[in-house]
């Protein structure tokens, strides 16, 4: 079987153990997907989609299904956990590591220097140009991922019922995500206990069984520990050398919080730090937060992004003791370390117990009925964002022209042309610069 993209030619055993795919190409892939990771939780899930299952076949839909359904019960950027799902179940803890720090490393860096562009001159128009590219591009990814992940997902179509819930539940009535996905796990299991177990989807064959966990407790403990140390560690450094009242110590501290709560997406989570960052600690105005998410919205990586932003602004605002930039830059690497090590631990901590439950009929019942509310939740996104793209003056106005043509030009692309979603994001954010830079 060859591999499409870059490592086409390549030869990759089917997935029958977690040495099929060679670590160096799986690094390959990892790190591409990092820089091409646009789109939010939803696109970045089709993206994996695309390549994983449906292109490279490193990954069976049920698997890629089931890991999704656990990352989606945790805090936290559930596309970076489901990378690093799928990184352990590819090469172990390592895998897992490599796969989660290459999708946000690139992202980090952009950001930055976004951020530091925006702090220094307050206007980025070439940037809104990109965005106004990006956007098309992105709905389009979204609708595609409602298609491939709907198709799979909704087996057997009674499950559609409990996507369907989904929708009407977070886009009529506002329920928090927690409990649709709650909801949607009860709903599963109850289901499960009424169906026959022939309606279900059959398990894949040759399934990868997922890295050996020998000393599961004592792995655990390890895991734990290092967790734990890591996350002391720098705080300690960090007070040690500007002090505990710092602001960055603070920060430490504040978005520590922030990353176990994050329940609901990027956006819920921006409405938490928002309310503190704006008006319990003044750190930053309201203009420069809906600022920062539209600048996350522009880099790859997930959109939680955004509380770097939130970190580099408010320390350059109040840079202490240290230089703007110096103390922004520390800012920024404090908030983005603390909301995406708590990832690592939860994935790498949970995985074996949930591969090992993986059989068990309750379980995947609960799981099933999860992955369906998936399907109502990117709807959710594509109607909302397709919405806010397409017709920005609302349903009583004409919709934009030029993005509702870039939408379908980038849907023929991807279902037509099977053509990379890279060149289809990177496409749109060009076309997007060269009208602004015309008009």
């Amino acid at each position: 079987m060859k591999p499409a993209g870059p490592d086409r030619g390549v030869s990759i055993a089917p997935a029958g153990n977690h040495e099929a795919v060679p670590f160096p190409v799986a690094l390959r892939y990892w790190t591409r997907l990092g820089f091409i990771s646009f789109g939010g939780p939803a696109g970045q899930i089709a993206i994996m989609q695309r390549d994983l299952v449906d292109r490279r076949r490193w990954i069976s839909q049920e698997r890629f299904l089931h890991a999704l359904s656990f990352c989606m019960l945790l805090p936290g950027p559930e596309a970076q956990q489901l990378a690093i799902y799928i990184g352990w179940l590819l090469h172990g803890t390592w895998g897992g590591i490599v796969a989660g720090a290459l999708f946000v490393v690139p992202s980090i860096a952009i950001l930055w220097l976004l951020s530091a562009g925006y702090a220094a001159y307050g206007h980025l128009p070439a940037i809104a140009g990109i965005v106004a590219g990006l956007k098309p591009a992105v709905v389009a990814l979204v609708l595609v991922a409602l298609v491939r992940v709907g198709s799979r997902a909704l087996r057997p179509r009674s499950l559609v019922a409990i996507a369907a819930a989904a929708f009407v539940g977070i886009y009529f009535f506002h329920v928090p995500f927690p409990w649709v996905i709650l909801g949607a796990g009860v709903l599963g299991f109850l289901r499960g206990r009424f169906v026959r177990a022939s309606d279900d989807v059959a398990r894949d064959e040759g399934e990868l069984p997922g890295p050996p966990n020998p000393r599961p407790l004592r792995r655990a403990a390890a895991i734990l520990l290092s967790g734990i140390a890591l996350w002391a560690g720098p705080l300690v450094l960090l007070a040690t050398w500007l002090g505990w009242s710092s602001l960055q110590v603070q920060q430490y501290k504040f978005f520590t919080k922030a990353a176990l709560v994050t329940f609901g997406g990027a956006y819920a989570v921006l409405a938490y730090v928002t309310q503190a960052a704006v008006q319990s600690y003044h750190w930053i105005t309201q203009a420069q937060a809906i600022d920062g998410l539209g600048l996350a919205e522009t880099t790859p990586g997930p959109l939680i992004m955004v509380l770097q932003f939130v970190g580099f602004m408010s320390a350059w605002n109040h840079p202490g003791p240290l230089g703007r930039l110096a103390s922004a830059t520390a800012g920024a690497l404090v908030t983005t370390w603390v909301t995406f090590l708590p990832c690592f631990i939860f994935v790498l901590l949970g995985a074996p117990y949930v591969e090992r439950l993986r059989g068990n009929r309750n379980l995947r019942a609960a799981l099933s009925g999860i992955t369906a509310a998936v399907v109502g939740v990117i709807l959710n996104l594509a109607v909302v964002f397709g919405t806010a793209v397409l017709l920005p003056g609302g349903w009583s106005h004409a919709p934009d022209l030029f993005a509702l043509v870039l939408t379908l030009v980038a849907l023929a692309a991807l279902l037509l042309f099977d053509v990379d979603a890279v060149w289809v994001v990177l496409g749109g954010g060009i076309v997007g610069l060269a009208r602004a830079l015309i008009g």
